[in-house]
């Protein structure tokens, strides 16, 4: 026992990487987890950016490459080098494989550190079988799946000279040895088989030569290593409690110790045999790798002699360039010596020519150098010329390339006629027999425009519109750079035949004086030009000094006279005739580009609107309401069951005995009924929507021939009126604490929570119900919505009873009143609630829809943010609406004094009256004086100044001018 716990601390735990055969493999010692980890991270992070593998690699160096199952980088050494593959060894795992050079790189110095891989083999086995054999390839695989990947006990028996360590294996109580033995892929290589001594190798007793040719080998290593011709393996010794407890059971009744040793012997010879081989094979490939490197320096070397010579050849011809050079400085001396008598004889011949001109030439001359600098300044510039050239070429584009309306155009304009004639004719009907023979009528004229739509749309499809007005707009832009504005006057007919004529003289006379002109300064050249033929020495000539100063003051006055005769055409200004032809002309082609800008837009208007406005799709029939009417048979399919369902729940609510749970889902039946019945209603309104467009577009008659819609009252109540709606529909819940004036129910319609407020009508008071519903609704819709009004969901009236009833949101505590009782409003607050109030007031007044009911119970607040004006009772006049008891704040009145003393009905002033007063009572809330005395009140000037604007008895500000007020500017 004390003998085996000694074998398990000398064990080492290590990780099997790779597996050679069915007794050799690669592992890595445990404890050097975090030394394998943090080499694969540096490799990750440096191989990259190291050089790629240069030259011919070194079997000893350590290299970086990349593998190809995983693509990460490993250290590796070369084996061996075929064209552009290499064959590479990983060094901290085992394994080979051949990759590309590409995929090689050269590590530094610090990373050159021992492999962190060993290669191990069972001690005392040796396989069973030969390399290519099936059994040979089985052990290897059976191996594999025994340690490949997965950590095993060894105990170390003895080591190699080329670093094989020969162990025993353990995997738990298993001896992996053994166990390879078991299954015959290997062979015990110690005595104690004689199996495995007998298929091994000739037996020692039988061989006694053999046995002394291993002594005598045995005595030459133990005494002399270096002697042997050949550097042979040779195991280190093994002690005596190494030896596997298997093997002394056996070698108790086996032979002895001595012939033991001598089996041992012959193994490691064996061994050893195979590992000179392979030395001598590696030799060889050193030797080869040196030939290369022999190879590689013998071409270093030819490099080196050929820049040699190339610098040698340099050299020379430097030399030679000096000597040129020296060459060129000796001409160039000789050549200055030359320019310098030039120079000497030229200042000769000025003094000679200064005796000879007079100052009078002189002063000439001068003066005519100064005009002709003047006139070339002239000449670049010419302001009057680029005008008039500009409007010529302005002229020129607008009457040649102009676009005229096509001839579809009129008769589109004749076809549109007819047809908005035959519409207005159906709408003026009032029933049936009135429209006799018009819907044929109309839809014959409708084809003809249809005719004339497609027609117009081919031609005008071809014409260039956009980009002639865009050169039209460029025209008249430049123009007006030029001229001026233009200001449409009338204008001769002709103004354009004047300007070309104008244009004309004015050409041919700038043309002629500029001919004479150049005419005279050519002259002054050709003198020039002979007085640089005197001057030139090294041609003969024939000019003397008589020819140069003889005729040379005519000359110059002919050209100072024509120069002076050019500049006063170009200063002189353009006289009152000329400035109206010119003017008279660039108001003509203005009236041109405007009248042609004027048929564009109007033929682009055209296109448009034809393109993807008005689509005639009934040519030969009217729209019918078919799918209306279906949609009303479901919703009344819909109610019926709705009814019933709500029946059987009554009754089971009623029975002595109550079924909680067929109660409970008869409730969710409802429901889901009634959900699918207000699915059907959005429906019904979808379809009133679209007969609404019908009717408005192109078909008037639809509601005379269909009576039984109703179209008229959906369109009279601007989309809210929806007839299939009824109270009983609902799972509404009174509001008792909200049920003052009228009766308020609490319940949900499509998603939304919502308020039915109902109103006793009759049918004078329903035709007016619908009408200021509809005002209510349409001045909050009508172009850009306005947030500062209350939305209007919906308007129905009852089939059973007299009652209307409008859907409002319900905003759960949500009136002016209500927050601040709660929680009074800061004054940035009031500021942002009160403006949207304004806006609200804003967009009613300018409809004309006087509010005259505006309380604290009667506008609602959101999220303290946003204020909101509510609706009204719409079966009272204003008067009545004005004088409610509601009209109150706190101890503030909201009625203006107008309309206490009676002296004026409800207005717009009025409604800004209360907003004052609204106002004064978020800011001050125990206010309880007189208004008179607002002063006493110490309140924000601007505040002050506002309050007293809207207060006044006498032109209050309005909305707008209130939403301009310093106070919610601020804001």
């Amino acid at each position: 026992m004390d003998q085996t716990n000694m074998d398990r601390e000398k064990m080492e735990l290590v990780g099997v990487t790779h597996v050679l055969d069915a007794i050799t493999f690669w592992a890595q010692n445990v404890n050097e987890d975090q030394a394998i980890e943090a080499m694969s991270n540096i490799l990750a992070q440096k191989c990259p950016e190291y050089q790629r593998l240069f030259g011919t690699p070194i079997p000893q160096k350590i290299y970086g490459a990349m593998f190809s199952e995983d693509s990460c980088w490993y250290r590796c050494k070369v084996q061996q080098q075929i064209d552009d593959k290499v064959h590479v060894s990983y060094i901290d795992y085992g394994n080979s494989e051949v990759v590309s050079r590409s995929a090689v790189v050269e590590l530094p110095v610090d990373l050159q550190s021992p492999s962190l891989a060993k290669k191990y083999k069972f001690w005392g086995f040796h396989v069973s079988s030969d390399h290519d054999s099936q059994h040979f390839k089985q052990g290897k695989a059976f191996l594999q799946n025994l340690i490949l990947g997965k950590k095993v006990r060894i105990q170390k028996k003895s080591v190699c000279f080329d670093g094989t360590i020969l162990v025993q294996a353990f995997q738990g109580n298993l001896d992996i040895g053994e166990e390879l033995m078991r299954m015959k892929f290997a062979k015990q290589s110690l005595p104690g088989s004689n199996q495995e001594s007998s298929m091994s190798r000739p037996s020692l007793q039988d061989s006694p030569a053999l046995l002394a040719h291993m002594l005598l080998e045995r005595g030459q290593g133990e005494g002399d290593v270096s002697a042997s011709p050949v550097c042979m393996p040779k195991l280190r010794p093994v002690l005596s409690d190494q030896i596997p407890q298997s093997l002394k059971e056996k070698n108790t009744v086996a032979a002895p110790v001595d012939s033991i040793k001598i089996n041992m012997e012959l193994d490691v010879l064996v061994e050893n045999e195979k590992l000179k081989a392979e030395h001598d094979a590696q030799q060889q490939i050193t030797q080869q790798k040196e030939k290369e490197l022999s190879d590689t320096r013998s071409e270093l070397q030819r490099l080196k002699e050929e820049n040699l010579r190339e610098t040698e050849k340099c050299k020379a011809e430097k030399d030679l360039l000096r000597g040129k050079s020296e060459e060129l400085e000796k001409h160039l001396r000789v050549a200055n010596f030359q320019l310098e008598s030039v120079r000497e004889e030229m200042q000769r011949k000025e003094k000679e020519m200064d005796k000879l001109v007079d100052s009078a030439v002189s002063e000439q001359f001068c003066r005519l150098a100064e005009k002709v600098n003047s006139l070339r300044g002239l000449r670049e510039r010419s302001p009057g010329l680029t005008d008039s050239d500009s409007l010529m070429e302005s002229i020129s584009t607008v009457i040649n390339d102009s676009i005229s309306a096509p001839v579809t155009m009129g008769k589109l304009a004749t076809a549109r006629h007819d047809y908005m004639q035959a519409q207005e004719k159906l709408r003026e009907c009032k029933t049936m027999e009135q429209l006799g023979d018009l819907i044929p009528n109309r839809n014959k004229v409708r084809s003809v425009l249809t005719a004339t739509v497609e027609a117009f749309l081919e031609e005008t499809k071809s014409l260039p519109v956009r980009k002639r007005l865009e050169k039209l707009e460029e025209v008249s832009m430049s123009l007006a750079t030029v001229f001026g504005p233009f200001s449409p006057e009338e204008v001769d007919e002709h103004a354009f035949e004047q300007y070309y004529q104008w244009k004309t003289q004015t050409r041919q006379q700038s043309s002629s004086v500029r001919d004479e002109t150049d005419k005279a300064l050519s002259a002054l050249c050709t003198w020039s030009e002979n007085i640089g033929k005197f001057f030139c020495l090294s041609n003969k000539t024939s000019v003397s000094v008589t020819d140069l100063i003889g005729g040379i003051s005519e000359v110059l006055k002919q050209a100072e006279q024509h120069v002076s005769k050019e500049m006063d055409v170009y200063k002189s200004e353009p006289n009152n005739q000329n400035n109206r032809v010119v003017t008279n002309a660039f108001h003509k082609v203005m009236q041109h580009i405007q009248e042609e800008k004027k048929v564009l837009n109007d033929l682009m208007e055209k296109y448009l609107t034809n393109t993807k406005g008005e689509v005639l799709e009934w040519q030969t029939a009217s729209p019918t309401p078919d799918t209306l009417f279906s949609t009303k048979k479901r919703i009344r399919t819909l109610r019926s069951q709705l009814r019933w369902r709500q029946v059987e729940e009554s009754s089971l609510e009623e029975c002595e005995e109550l079924d909680l749970t067929e109660i409970l889902k008869k409730k969710e039946e409802i429901a889901e009924t009634r959900k699918d019945l207000f699915q059907e209603i959005a429906r019904e309104k979808e379809e009133y929507t679209k007969l609404s467009a019908l009717v408005e577009d192109g078909f008037p008659e639809l509601p005379l021939l269909y009576p039984e819609t109703d179209i008229h009252s959906f369109m009279s109540s601007g989309g809210l009126l929806v007839s299939s709606l009824d109270k009983d529909m609902f799972d509404a819940e009174p509001m008792r604490e909200l049920s003052h004036h009228r009766p308020l129910v609490h319940t949900e319609f499509q998603g939304q929570r919502v308020i039915l407020k109902s109103y006793t009508v009759n049918e004078e008071v329903e035709g007016r119900v619908l009408e200021r519903t509809a005002q209510f609704h349409r001045a909050r819709t009508q172009g850009e919505a306005v947030a500062g009004l209350l939305p209007l969901l919906a308007l129905f009236f009852s089939k059973s009873d007299p009652l209307a009833y409008v859907m409002v949101p319900y905003f759960p505590n949500g009136s002016l009143k209500a927050v601040q009782t709660a929680c009074p409003m800061s004054t940035s607050e009031v500021c942002k609630v009160m403006k949207g109030v304004a806006q609200g007031l804003e967009r009613l007044h300018a409809v004309g829809i006087t509010h005259a009911s505006l309380n604290p119970s009667n506008v609602f607040v959101l999220n303290r943010q946003q204020g909101m004006v509510g609706d009204f009772d719409f079966t009272k006049t204003p008067e009545q609406r004005a004088v409610s008891r509601g009209m109150v704040a706190g101890s503030v009145s909201l009625v203006a004094p107008e309309l206490r003393q009676g002296s004026a009905p409800p207005s717009p002033a009025s409604d800004m009256f209360s907003f004052g007063c609204l106002l004064l009572w978020l800011h001050v809330p125990d206010f309880n004086g007189a208004l008179n005395t607002l002063d006493e009140l110490k309140l924000v000037p601007k505040l002050q100044a506002l309050l007293s604007k809207l207060l006044a008895y006498e032109r209050r500000l309005t909305a707008a001018e209130v939403l301009a007020d310093h106070c919610f500017q601020s804001d």
